[in-house]
């Protein structure tokens, strides 16, 4: 409405009501003088009048609100025929709806307006149907020229006027054109820990044009009931359009097919990748030219130190049955997320996804922490990423970290030193635990006894009272056991930690030797203590 105000057909135009509603879209003409106009009026409609209806109707204010709920788009009438003026009820009325109403020029011929008003439309709808094509025509190369999402994103933010991107089903994105830096660091649009497209906080499809000034749309990429993501549109200081939605819809319906057609090669690809570094993990894939031969052919480069990671979702792992309110099995999302991340730091790194782990191999060197950074502070920052910083609705897993393999014959090793990393972990630390394989100390030989009786004999034996967990005393003393022995001894550095007097902790000591013997005298008693409060530790966390 705003936009054909400023048509010379109607100069001389005054809003007397109703500013607010200006943005309303005009799709249809009506010229009406009959005494009863509701049956007649459509939605989206521009209504031109005399006040000869206005004069006929009892409750003037009635009918604005009866207008105002058949979805007008605005009222122009030509006073003084009939009617001189609009009473002040009215006029309050349609400021509240947001119905605009206009007092035409007395100059203003009715036919001149529908016909200058109906040009400007049609050619608006000639040039959204140009566009339309224009995409259309753009899809349709992209998907017979074999292109990816990145084609898609390409050509479509001059078409749209705006930036495009696709991102996965929780924001990451996967293909972005027409994006700035400014754009990319708005914390309004994107998390700028993560750089993920904050999905949530804005809605779907037609339901964006709502907004009272909406500048994002997204359509939902489905290929029957799998969601493979979100196409983005990010208008350039201008308001969406429902013609934007249609063109999202189309862009989304193409993504759906290279995505499918995507994962059907790469199911392909990676049951033979799969196969293939189990083989080489087991040490069945031959010798190491072979080997690193063979990788480079699959994209992985193994010809340097690397490091093993075992990546294991905590609960129902490998179940291949989407949970409820999600469309994709866990652990396909999980593997996808872990390749995804890898492959921006490492592009030379082996992701795969198996159905209870995900293996990775990745380089023990260059770090993205800087000169120095270890192994370890490369695979945490990948697992922050991975877990979307605390959020990204991803289920807790347990990851394990190798010592460095300096040549491919050592990855089987890795790989077992990985799995146990992530196991022990898990047993330690629960949920969402990582583990590595250089920090498991002792915990590596617990692990490994598979007589847990014999185990907990050990304890009691060695414990005593102190190895029956739950009751606040003996929890206590255990604590301060634990914490002495930790010191070396050291009674003054445990009192600060313990926040215990000195004389306190002296008589805590002698009342510990009285039960356990006398540890602060005998070394092996010490070891054995020390030895024995670590089983109880991951008893109780196993339990």
């Amino acid at each position: 409405m705003a936009d054909a105000l400023s048509l010379s057909s109607l100069a001389g135009t005054e809003v007397l009501a109703g500013a607010s509603g200006l943005d309303r879209v005009i799709q249809r003409l009506n010229v009406m003088e009959v005494p009863d106009i509701l049956p007649w009026v459509k939605p989206d409609e521009l209504l031109l009048t005399t006040g000869y209806p206005l004069r006929s109707a009892g409750d003037l204010a009635g009918l604005v609100r009866e207008l105002d709920g058949r979805g007008l788009a605005a009222v122009a009438i030509k006073l003084g025929r009939y009617v001189d003026t609009l009473p002040d009820e009215v006029l309050r009325t349609a400021d509240a709806l947001g119905l605009p109403l206009l007092r035409l020029s007395r100059a203003v011929a009715f036919d001149d307006v529908l016909n200058q008003l109906l040009t400007d439309i049609l050619n608006r709808q000639a040039a959204t149907l140009a566009r339309a094509e224009e995409v259309h025509r753009v899809l349709v190369d992209v998907i017979l020229a074999g292109g990816g999402l990145a084609a898609i994103t390409r050509k479509l933010p001059e078409l749209l006027d705006g930036g495009v991107m696709v991102t996965t089903p929780d924001g990451r994105v996967l293909a972005r054109s027409g994006m700035d830096e400014e754009l990319l660091a708005d914390p309004v649009f994107f998390d700028t820990r993560g750089g993920r497209f904050r999905v949530e906080d804005f809605k779907h499809g037609a339901r964006a044009l709502d907004d009272e000034e909406p500048r994002v749309v997204q359509v939902p990429v489905l290929a029957g009931s799998l969601d493979h993501g979100r196409v983005v549109l990010i208008t350039r200081g201008r308001s969406a359009e429902p013609a934007d939605v249609h063109l999202l819809e189309r862009a989304a319906a193409t993504a759906a097919l290279v995505i499918t057609r995507d994962l059907a090669v790469a199911a392909v690809e990676g049951k033979y990748r799969g196969d293939f570094l189990r083989d080489l993990l087991a040490g069945r894939a031959g010798g190491d030219e072979h080997v690193i031969s063979h990788c480079a052919s699959l994209g992985w480069d193994i010809d340097r130190p690397l490091v093993v990671v075992v990546a294991e979702l905590d609960g129902e792992a490998g179940s291949p049955v989407p949970a409820a309110g999600e469309l994709r099995p866990a652990h396909e999302r999980f593997a996808g997320a872990w390749s995804m991340v890898v492959r921006e730091r490492d592009p030379g790194a082996a992701v795969v996804g198996y159905s209870q782990e995900v293996v990775v191999l990745m380089g023990a060197e260059g770090a993205p922490g800087g000169p120095g950074a270890g192994p370890g502070r490369q695979v945490r920052q990948a697992i922050a990423q991975v877990a979307g910083d605390g959020g990204g609705g991803r289920r807790p897993f347990a990851t394990g970290i190798s010592r460095v393999a300096e040549r491919p014959g050592d990855l089987p090793h890795a790989y077992d030193q990985a799995r146990q990393a992530a196991r022990v972990g898990r047993r330690l630390s629960g949920p969402g635990a990582v583990a590595e394989f250089d920090d498991l100390g002792v915990y590596r030989l617990l692990s490994q006894i598979p007589d847990t009786a014999e185990l907990r004999s050990f304890t009691e034996e060695v414990l005593g009272e102190l190895a029956r967990t739950g009751s606040p005393e003996q929890d206590d003393l255990r604590t301060t056991l634990e914490t002495l022995l930790d010191n070396n001894l050291n009674v003054a550095e445990t009192a600060r930690l313990l926040h215990f007097h000195y004389n306190t902790l002296r008589y805590r000591i002698g009342k510990l030797e009285r039960m356990l013997g006398p540890f602060s005298t005998d070394p092996h008693l010490r070891l054995n203590l020390m030895v024995a409060l670590r089983a109880v530790r991951m008893r109780d966390l196993r339990g």
